[in-house]
């Protein structure tokens, strides 16, 4: 920040207060300063603003409150294999893991159940599936419910399969809250890493209840322009011709197939267990 505007922002507090008209969004191209998102990139909750790192939690563990979920998971089909740091464009996504999207030039399947992309065992060596499934969702610190609104993007793993211990993969935590009557905004989110799995896999639990106090907040906050953004699929496109589709590595998923729960978990409103810990500032 310039010493003008720093200068400007200073004797001005009301500047701020006033928020931003479309216009300046429009120009600035929809963005102010970075999308924020919390990776889980190396075993290792990271605060990601703007493509970079800018802090990460030392435990294996944190608490975090949803404010706004993907209503289904979405699909990404890239034709080169997964390199790190590499940007890439896919040649085929699905923004509700059911058909292409209508901006798809030329998609895979007209479904994607049908898909020869998107079955177990076509992703490389005959693991997981070629076509990546992961799940949106807008995420707040329940230490700070009116701060930073940030995009945690759900990878398969963490998305299905079956309790361990009182803790649960995405879709089935979601479904047992559900089945409870209780909705994931009003609770307390505990994350913490599978420690058993051999690529980054976070399970969740009900940590406590988000206090009455807080309902307000966290609805407003479900309904702020950055948790839409946080669950919306965008793609990102190359002017660049796709190169011929090779076999993936995907990283982030063994079992993408949807499936009811029937399980009726009675869930706690226990105290919360830990206090979420600040990001720890990189030197």
């Amino acid at each position: 920040m310039s010493k003008e505007l720093a200068t400007l922002l200073q004797n001005n507090p009301a500047l701020v207060g006033t928020g931003l008209d479309e216009d300046s969004i429009a120009v600035a191209g929809g963005s102010r300063g970075g999308n924020k998102r919390i990776s889980i990139d190396g075993g290792v909750f990271r605060k990601i603003v703007g493509g970079k790192e800018v802090g990460s939690i030392e435990d294996r563990h944190m608490n975090i409150i949803f404010v706004k979920m993907a209503h289904d998971p979405a699909r990404n089909y890239y034709a080169t294999a997964f390199q790190k740091g590499v940007k890439a464009s896919p040649i085929c996504w699905s923004s509700n893991s059911k058909t292409p999207d209508a901006d798809v030039k030329a998609p895979m399947s007209g479904s994607c159940s049908t898909c020869p992309k998107s079955i177990k065992g076509s992703g490389n060596g005959g693991v997981g599936t070629a076509c990546r499934l992961s799940w949106r969702t807008a995420v707040v610190l329940p230490n700070d419910p009116s701060g930073d609104v940030m995009q945690f993007v759900i990878p398969a793993t963490s998305c299905f399969g079956d309790e361990d211990n009182g803790r649960w993969p995405f879709r089935p935590y979601v479904q047992t809250l559900v089945n409870n009557n209780v909705s994931a905004g009003r609770v307390i989110t505990k994350m913490q890493f599978d420690t058993k799995a051999s690529v980054p896999r976070v399970l969740f639990s009900p940590a406590g209840a988000v206090t009455p106090e807080d309902y307000a907040v966290v609805r407003t906050q479900g309904q702020s322009q950055a948790a839409e953004n946080a669950v919306k699929l965008t793609v990102f496109q190359s002017d660049e011709p796709p190169a011929p589709a090779q076999e993936t590595v995907d990283e982030s998923q063994h079992e993408p197939v949807l499936r009811e729960s029937t399980r009726n978990a009675p869930v706690t409103e226990d105290a919360v267990a830990d206090v979420v810990k600040k990001w720890t500032k990189k030197k």
